[in-house]
């Protein structure tokens, strides 16, 4: 499997069975360099095994998988060096100063460093870059939760990662914090041109910051698109409400647009305090995750012939 310039992650096959239970099957994705990659799935979808077998941290069962061209599986130091990895939970050293710890860690990686990507990450533009400069000297035991977080974040960041794997990363962070991180992973996509796997819970974080997302569940990949993409797959998610003739009215169809221009079309001024709203993330989520779990047939881009046009019957709508 030769993986291209362009791509920092290439999957296809993929399987992990622990003992008779098997957590991925058949998994196949690939990742562009510089691109943030949201994976979602509900708890036991597979999502951290995927991870750790891509950080070498776990054997596979089955597939390829190459992360900058090598198998994870054999990638040695230099290799490792060019990632990051915020883990949902780390333990840390109490007793240590934040400058200190970050510094050492730091130096780890300086063997590393090159012309192109000098490593680590300069100490006090990492701290100011997580909002911890001012707590530069603190003992590590005397941060808050969400301080802890961003030195999470910055251990992840202080070896100026080409790929960063962020597990929950703003778990426990204040809205402040949370949209401070948001701008801090598109500086390091943008200025270092960092490749960045996350996963989260947090829907609306992950429309907001990935270009794509893939949603696992039961170990299989049921979606892999954009947000806007993936809700165009709910058929039937996009709510219409309008008042006609003093009449309240409400449909579901999977193009609003179409919709309300021939419901104007026939109807005209007769239509009033006309709303659309579109399938969110969170809907096609839902919808997906539901789907598979109960076996049924899951983001279909397949429809009969016509679905989307509006008939006589479906402008009736459904008064309420």
């Amino acid at each position: 499997m030769a993986t291209t310039g362009n791509i920092a992650i290439e999957v296809e096959g993929l399987c992990m069975r622990y003992g008779t239970n098997d957590v991925l099957h058949d998994v196949s994705f690939t990742v562009r360099r510089g691109e943030v990659l949201a994976l979602l799935g509900p708890n036991g979808a597979g999502k951290t095994s995927t991870i750790e077998i891509l950080e070498g941290f776990r054997m596979r069962s089955g597939g390829r998988v190459e992360v900058f061209g090598v198998d994870p599986a054999r990638g040695g130091e230099q290799w490792r060096a060019r990632m990051g990895i915020v883990l949902q939970s780390w333990r840390d050293h109490p007793k240590w100063r934040v400058r200190e710890l970050l510094a050492y860690q730091g130096s780890l990686y300086e063997p590393y460093s090159t012309a192109q990507i000098p490593r680590p990450w300069n100490v006090d533009e990492l701290l100011a870059a997580v909002g911890l400069a001012e707590h530069a000297e603190k003992p590590i035991k005397m941060l808050s939760g969400g301080q802890r977080r961003r030195l999470d974040v910055a251990i992840g960041l202080v070896g100026r990662p080409e790929l960063v794997f962020l597990d929950e990363p703003t778990t426990g962070l204040d809205p402040k914090a949370r949209r401070d991180f948001h701008s801090l992973v598109g500086r390091i996509r943008e200025d270092l041109d960092t490749t960045v796997l996350m996963t989260t819970h947090d829907l609306v974080e992950a429309e907001k910051l990935a270009d794509r997302i893939i949603i696992l569940a039961g170990g299989v990949i049921v979606a892999n698109g954009s947000a806007e993409e993936l809700s165009r797959q709910i058929v039937g998610h996009d709510e219409i409400r309008w008042v006609q003739e003093g009449e309240h009215f409400v449909r579901s169809m999977a193009d609003s647009t179409a919709f309300a221009r021939e419901l104007f079309t026939r109807h005209g001024r007769e239509i009033r305090e006309l709303e659309l709203r579109r399938a969110s993330l969170e809907d096609t989520y839902l919808t997906l995750v539901q789907a598979a779990e109960s076996d049924d047939t899951h983001g279909s881009d397949e429809h009969e012939p016509g679905a989307n046009e509006p008939d006589e019957h479906e402008l009736e709508g459904t008064s309420r």
